[in-house]
């Protein structure tokens, strides 16, 4: 296969990705971003706010926003990490430390190492329920994408954020939405996904119920696991060149460290097209559904190394 054999393989990547998700928006949900600021608390590494921003006409997205201290009194302008949450009863306030679980505060983490980080709700948990059929969506994954992407247009216009700079981690429900949206964002240049996927032929053994509510996909119903348009080693090799750090714990009982190889193995050719085969990373850590500490600091080394070129 030749990189034009992959870039028209792709094309059709991420035509499968819309035929089961709906299609992508395009201008026509392009408003300004409008963020308006609930409320804001000053720690002591960083400012925390309390947002929302407009992310499509008639349509607000709840957000955390967290500001290094130096860069919010003038030091200049930093790399940005959107930071997508698990599945929790807190949503976002979980990756921003308000949530009593420090593996996955990496929200917070990244903001004390001097990232500006983002971390909107997801369609359909804790406080935020869009009527998604309204403004025209076939499932919550396509609203949370676009979210997501507006979330970077409100990065770029930021002042103390640097443009082009951008980064996106996520934990289990995060680890597979920040990968859905690199695939269609080429601003993000690092990601990093923790306890995010196997592949949908593997889950539950083949029992893919848990990707089909209105949440996720549901027409992902409509197929048997073997029929499904596209599976994880078409995405992974989507996001080539681009360094993918994948952490796939050995006791995880929601995703499969053995179905992970395999995807990585399958998109590794991928990464060889375009010379960058070190930049798709797999780590194992010795435990079960959680964020490790030892891989939190890996992915943050990732995002030093990517976005601040250190």
């Amino acid at each position: 296969m030749s990189l034009a054999d992959w870039q028209i393989r792709r094309a059709r990547v991420l035509a499968a990705m819309q035929e089961v998700m709906g299609p992508l928006p395009g201008s026509e949900k392009r408003c300004a971003v409008d963020m308006r600021v609930e409320q804001e608390t000053d720690g002591d590494a960083h400012v925390r706010k309390l947002i929302s921003y407009a992310s499509e006409p008639g349509a607000r997205t709840p957000a955390y926003l967290l500001i290094p201290k130096e860069v919010a009194q003038g030091a200049g302008r930093r790399p940005a990490v959107l930071c997508l949450h698990p599945t929790h009863d807190l949503g976002h306030k979980l990756v921003v430390g308000l949530g009593g679980n420090t593996s996955a505060s990496y929200a917070s983490e990244l903001a004390d190492r001097g990232f500006v980080t983002l971390a909107p709700a997801y369609p359909l948990l804790a406080n935020y329920h869009p009527d998604l059929g309204a403004l025209g969506y076939h499932s919550g994954t396509m609203k949370a994408i676009w979210d997501n992407i507006r979330g970077l247009d409100l990065l770029e216009s930021l002042t103390w954020v640097r443009p082009h700079a951008f980064g996106v981690i996520g934990h289990s429900l995060g680890g597979h939405n920040g990968i859905y949206t690199a695939v269609f964002e080429p601003r993000i240049r690092a990601i990093v996904s923790s306890c995010g996927f196997d592949s949908y032929r593997d889950y539950m053994d083949g029992d893919i119920t848990g990707w089909t509510s209105p949440r996720y996909m549901p027409r992902l119903g409509n197929y048997a696991p073997s029929d499904i348009p596209f599976d994880f080693h078409d995405l992974i090799a989507a996001l080539a060149p681009r360094p993918c750090f994948v952490s796939a714990p050995l006791h995880d009982t929601n995703f499969k460290h053995e179905s992970v190889d395999a995807i990585a193995d399958a998109a590794a050719p991928v990464y060889a097209l375009h010379d960058a085969s070190a930049n798709l990373t797999v780590r194992h850590p010795d435990c079960g559904h959680v964020f490790a500490a030892d891989m939190r600091e890996l992915a943050y080394e990732l995002f030093d190394r990517e976005l601040n070129g250190r």
